[in-house]
């Protein structure tokens, strides 16, 4: 079977670093981290109080009262992105609603709703059973499909904090092999207390901003957030007259099943995937021009990552700027590996590539190029993006221009 080229020709985020694409793409160009204070639950127990959140967000201001009250918040950030990616594409009436599918990524999904749900019936108090509608991570698929008419193939993936990457290349998957004519993909995922419980009991959160690759680095910063991205058949998209930003080479995950939340110390795995990856994207090491990291800041993950690197690109592999940007978004879990495609994608149309920010010192462990110094130009049109979850869980996706 030939496959086809899948393209990418819509763009949306919603975010703590930025509620729509132009506002993102400013917080990248500039080195703008949305990393502060939270307030959307009492965090004073915990040894960090900080992550990052949308701010000041307003339901209301983007749904009316009656739908407002059915959606979680992730479901609320999915239709959002959704809508912004879709209406950036151009897409409506381009395709039946049967050769448009959805392929999204989820985390903790309605959790923080959930949660408001159990603290006031612990509490002896009503609750709306409405609060519960978004409980389950398939859900904003869903809501997706039905909000935007699309009612090709719908999918849902929960692999931790890979789920959303895994997503997009399932959704080019479908497109590649003649399944759907268009997908929709991405990933939301939202704070919540269980989650941001969590991570605190595993003492990996930084009570600073995450500082990737740097010497010193606690951990992560947690985040939430939406994206999206529309993917299209190249020849269908080219017919209709899409603008593209760029295109889906190609992709590969395993679950490399050594520990629930380490990962394999030696990057063994992890350079596979990155290997593979570029196997199915036809592609020599030499044609990578950077790599969006997983990066989480954690002591032990960034470790890990450089060792995969050098096992990747051998001795070139200081000479690829390995760059994480989740010290400008957090780390949004279920959400991260389509807010970090979409980071690339965009650095890729700005002929960037992006900052790691906080930088705090050079750690002898991490010794190749992290891109700490501030954002640089570059010619490069092919970027990988990794994204390392708990549980093995490994994806990395070929994003070119």
């Amino acid at each position: 079977m030939k496959k086809r080229r899948v393209v990418i020709t819509g763009l949306g985020v919603f975010s703590g670093s930025g509620t729509n694409v132009p506002a993102f793409t400013d917080a990248l160009l500039n080195g703008v981290s949305g990393i502060g204070p939270l307030d959307l639950f009492d965090v004073a127990p915990f040894p960090s109080r900080i992550g990052c959140q949308v701010k000041n967000y307003e339901p209301r201001n983007y749904f009316d009262k009656t739908t407002a009250r059915k959606l979680s918040r992730a479901d609320q950030f999915a239709v959002i992105a959704a809508g912004e990616a879709l209406t950036d594409s151009g897409i409506s009436g381009s395709y039946s609603a049967y050769e448009m599918g959805v392929s999204m990524g989820a985390g903790a999904a309605g959790m923080f709703q959930a949660e408001q749900w159990l603290k006031s019936r612990l509490a002896g108090q009503n609750a709306s059973p409405d609060l519960l509608r978004g409980i389950l991570p398939d859900t904003t698929t869903t809501v997706l499909a039905k909000t935007f008419g699309l009612a090709g193939y719908q999918g849902s993936v929960t692999t931790a904090c890979s789920s959303s990457a895994t997503a997009i290349g399932w959704g080019a998957d479908l497109i590649a092999t003649g399944q759907q004519k268009a997908v929709l993909v991405g990933g939301s995922d939202t704070l919540s207390l269980l989650t941001f419980a969590g991570f605190n009991s595993l003492k990996v959160i930084d009570t600073e901003p995450c500082s990737p690759f740097s010497l010193g680095r606690q951990g992560i910063s947690l985040g939430e957030g939406a994206a999206c991205l529309v993917l299209e058949d190249e020849d269908e998209a080219r017919a209709r007259g899409a603008k593209i930003y760029g295109e889906i080479l190609g992709y590969a995950i395993a679950g490399e099943a050594w520990h629930m939340t380490a990962p394999e110390p030696s990057g063994v795995t992890a350079a596979r995937v990155m290997r593979e990856a570029l196997l199915s994207a036809g592609l020599e090491t030499g044609q990578v021009g950077w790599v969006n990291a997983h990066g989480t800041g954690t002591p032990l993950n960034d470790v890990v990552e450089s060792n995969a690197m050098k096992l990747v690109f051998g001795n070139h592999a200081a000479d690829v700027p390995l760059v994480s940007t989740k010290a400008m978004t957090g780390h949004c879990l279920g959400a991260a590996g389509a807010i970090e495609a979409l980071a690339t994608v965009i650095a890729l149309n700005q002929r960037i590539i992006p900052q790691t920010l906080n930088f705090r010192g050079s750690d002898p462990e991490c010794d190749l190029d992290y891109c700490h110094e501030g954002q640089r130009p570059t010619d490069c049109r092919i970027a990988i993006s990794n994204s390392f979850a708990f549980g093995g869980n490994i994806t990395s996706l070929v994003l070119a221009l």
